[in-house]
């Protein structure tokens, strides 16, 4: 029972693409920052912005790759490599497309799924960390999933993806502790 040592949030840097259905990893590590007190500074050496701190008495590392997502492994391999951290102690928030807005899953292993983030990670160090996948809906058509992915949602879905992302805080406690079955199972059962 693997516990976490590194919780990783994908998106896209700046401030324009901040509240963009592509930085729901980030939304996830920015919460979870504010809520346990972590400060998160600028990780020029790993390309992103990073913190340590004590979650539910784990030493838990945080890390917002600002490589711009398709390049997201360029952070976040090095960064494990030097803290000798394992995929099984890694968790990666993601959106997910294929999910609804207010929909939050957690899964281990897989393959990317078609997320550019991931794609850039997983052939660097395996496909065994676990995911946090965020639904933010899917446009219906192919050629409009990067304007999607890259606008902010409507009110009435930003709601539901931001009490989607509350319910996976509030079992924070298990997935850093290991108890990673458990968190699936408490997340998975979340309704919108």
């Amino acid at each position: 029972m693997s516990k976490l040592s590194l919780i990783v949030g994908l998106g896209n840097p700046g401030s324009e693409y901040a509240q963009t259905r592509h930085n729901a990893g980030f939304w996830f590590v920015e919460r979870l920052a504010d809520q346990y007190g972590i400060q998160l500074k600028t990780d020029s050496k790993y390309k992103g912005i990073s913190g340590r701190g004590n979650i539910e008495g784990q030493d838990v590392r945080l890390l917002l790759p600002t490589t711009f997502m398709n390049l997201s492994g360029q952070s976040v391999v090095p960064f494990a490599k030097f803290y000798q951290i394992q995929p099984e102690e890694i968790l990666i928030a993601h959106d997910e497309l294929d999910m609804n807005p207010g929909v939050i899953r957690l899964k281990t292993g897989g393959g990317h799924g078609g997320h550019n983030g991931l794609r850039d990670i997983v052939p660097h160090i395996g496909a065994n960390f676990h995911r946090l996948r965020i639904g933010i809906g899917h446009p219906g058509a192919k050629e409009k999933v990067s304007g999607h992915v890259l606008s902010r949602a409507p009110s009435s879905e930003q709601t539901l993806m931001d009490d989607a992302i509350h319910h996976a805080l509030s079992k924070i406690d298990l997935l850093v502790n290991g108890e990673i079955q458990q968190a699936m199972n408490q997340i998975n059962a979340y309704k919108p």
